[in-house]
């Protein structure tokens, strides 16, 4: 008689959903090469695992997908569903030190250097109000049914200032760094889980705008610009959706921009004025944006019943 037992069965229902298949994570660490095929010229590798093989350039359509792909499962997994973008400049200090700055030019006999400091105190009250505003956006939001969740480029200045707000009111934020020629290092206000980096711009920019909401734009040079046009370009257009776009500040950019010569010499119709919003203040900003979505309407105007109104 064999009194041998019979192999352990899976239990029901895990039998009919059991996987046929190893994962690729199991294969990853399964996989090892032995002697001659262990060496770094051998093509032995899983090729997902293989570094300098993913980093050839024929596989740059393949990076592309992970750079989107990435975020976006990320994002996903979290249930963020909704932004706003803050963007502005990296050069922006906060007002403490740009005060020490200031102290310190006093100090010398450099008229330039003077000058420039003196400046960086003025614009810093940027800095203050992006803060304000990364908190407002968080704290208001908290009530929604679907949270609002602060998104910059993860970097220093107007950056740092709409993640900080957020970080400093116990919500959480998006950084979207990229990898720059200088060494740009994520500033500590994001939420780990929710910084990323990137190597190609047009992925990073599309990140921004997937979940947008609204674009507020602070004082900004280049990539300011860039990401702003952009976005104005793609709401003229009709390739994105509208949604309110404020700046900040309308002295600093009707000086940069003469947009009223768009409109006088034909590059521009009058109505695409309309595309754009000034504000000065981070409660003028959310005001504007709880009047377009009516975020601060009673239920009765937002709810089941809004048709009713």
């Amino acid at each position: 008689m064999n009194s041998t037992p019979p192999p352990a069965r899976p239990e029901w229902p895990e039998a009919l959903t059991a996987r046929n298949f190893p994962t690729a994570e199991e294969d990853a660490q399964a996989a090892s090469a032995a002697g001659r095929y262990d060496g770094p010229e051998s093509a032995y590798r899983l090729a997902f695992t293989d570094t300098e093989f993913l980093l050839r350039e024929e596989l740059r359509p393949v990076r592309m997908q992970l750079e989107l792909l990435k975020p976006e499962l990320v994002q996903a997994e979290l249930r963020i569903e909704s932004t706003i973008v803050i963007f502005g400049s990296a050069r922006i200090a906060p007002p403490d030190v740009a005060k020490a700055r200031l102290h310190e030019a006093r100090r010398g006999s450099d008229i330039a250097a003077l000058n420039r400091a003196e400046m960086q105190m003025a614009m810093s009250g940027y800095y203050d109000e992006a803060r304000r505003f990364g908190a407002l956006v968080t704290e208001r939001s908290r009530k929604l049914d679907t949270p609002i969740y602060v998104v910059t480029g993860g970097g220093p200045g107007i950056m740092e200032a709409g993640n900080r707000g957020a970080h400093e009111v116990g919500g959480k934020s998006i950084g979207l760094n990229i990898v720059l020629p200088h060494e740009q290092a994520p500033n500590p206000y994001i939420t780990p889980e929710l910084c990323f980096q990137f190597h190609y711009f047009g992925l990073r920019k599309m990140h921004f705008l997937m979940r947008s909401i609204a674009l507020v734009c602070f004082p900004g040079g280049f990539g300011t610009l860039d990401e702003l046009f952009e976005t104005m370009t793609l709401v003229q257009t009709g390739k994105s959706r509208k949604r309110p776009i404020l700046l900040f500040g309308r002295a600093f950019w009707e000086k940069l921009i003469n947009f009223q010569y768009l409109v006088d010499t034909g590059m521009i119709s009058a109505g695409d004025l309309g595309l754009f919003h000034f504000v000065e203040t981070a409660d003028e900003a959310w005001a504007r944006l709880a009047e377009h979505y009516g975020f601060d309407a009673p239920p009765t105007e937002t709810g089941e019943f809004a048709d009713d109104i």
